[in-house]
């Protein structure tokens, strides 16, 4: 239990008491990182659902990733906007560092938080609550990679050098796994849902009939105006291999990996895994 709190405490605004952190509570709670994406983007994509009963557009998606930005006090935004701020900036480790760790936003960072956020919000119009909730899995599942073994603190302290280097390949092949089969059976559940198998096509009359065995569980009805099977496991793995390339520059430029690093390697992923779920 120390991991989930733990994990709840660093990536969300819920408040959790946890005792002293050590390497391996801290290693867990990497580990369970994608668990806090599932809670945080069911209650955006509840959000998005209930705005889109009464209103159309962008709307609700605006409202969905505006709450994600609550439930997690903007930090990987924050953290976004301080990574282009050094990137951006061209200067050594140590003078990229120094900027990344000042309160204000540079105009990388203000860009980036631009154009990163119009990506969400369209893309999730496009893609729906289901592909909200996978992407925000995805990007927590992106922090469980980037705290691999052999991935090193760019800075003695900070949240960065707590988690560095403290989750085993075990536990990454672990979470990516149980993260793939639920986007499967996420994909599964809404093509079922879209064509309404979960009342009278499962239930009633299509049981045994088209509605299940038939043209509907297996054939084009279920997945034809629904979404694709693959769909949200490939939004999954390319938005961990955005993350990836991000991480390499990062601490190719930086020397290894900060809490700023880990929050725009979260933004990122969530952003191409919707725009990749957008596209199927």
């Amino acid at each position: 239990m120390d991991g989930v709190r733990l994990a709840f405490g660093v990536l969300s605004v819920v408040p959790v008491r946890f005792p002293q952190v050590d390497r391996a509570s801290a290693g867990r709670a990497m580990v369970l990182a994608p668990l806090v994406g599932l809670v945080l983007g069911g209650a955006a994509a509840l959000v998005m659902w209930v705005a889109g009963l009464f209103v159309g557009g962008l709307l609700p998606a605006v409202l969905a990733v505006g709450v994600l930005a609550l439930l997690t006090r903007g930090l990987h935004l924050d953290g976004l906007a301080d990574l282009a701020d050094g990137l951006g900036s061209g200067k050594p480790a140590d003078g990229a560092l120094d900027i990344m760790k000042k309160s204000d936003i540079g105009p990388f960072g203000v860009m980036t938080l631009i154009v990163v956020l119009l990506v969400q919000v369209t893309a999730a119009a496009e893609a729906g609550p289901y592909a909200l909730v996978v992407a925000c899995v995805t990007g927590r599942l992106a922090i469980t990679w980037a705290c691999g073994g052999r991935v090193p603190a760019a800075r003695p302290g900070g949240l960065g050098a707590m988690v560095a280097g403290s989750v085993t390949r075990t536990g990454q092949v672990a979470a990516t796994a149980a993260v793939v089969a639920g986007a499967v059976l996420l994909s599964w559940a809404q093509g079922l849902w879209a064509q309404g198998l979960w009342g009278q096509g499962l239930w009633g009359q299509g049981l045994w009939g088209q509605g299940l065995w038939g043209q509907g569980l297996w054939g084009q009805e279920a997945w034809g105006q629904g979404v694709s099977p693959v769909a949200y496991p490939v939004a999954v793995l390319a938005g961990l291999a955005a993350a990836w390339g991000l991480r390499r520059h990062a601490v190719r430029r930086l020397g290894g990996i900060t809490g700023d690093v880990l929050g725009a390697l979260t933004e990122t992923a969530a952003a191409v895994s919707l725009v990749v779920a957008a596209a199927f």
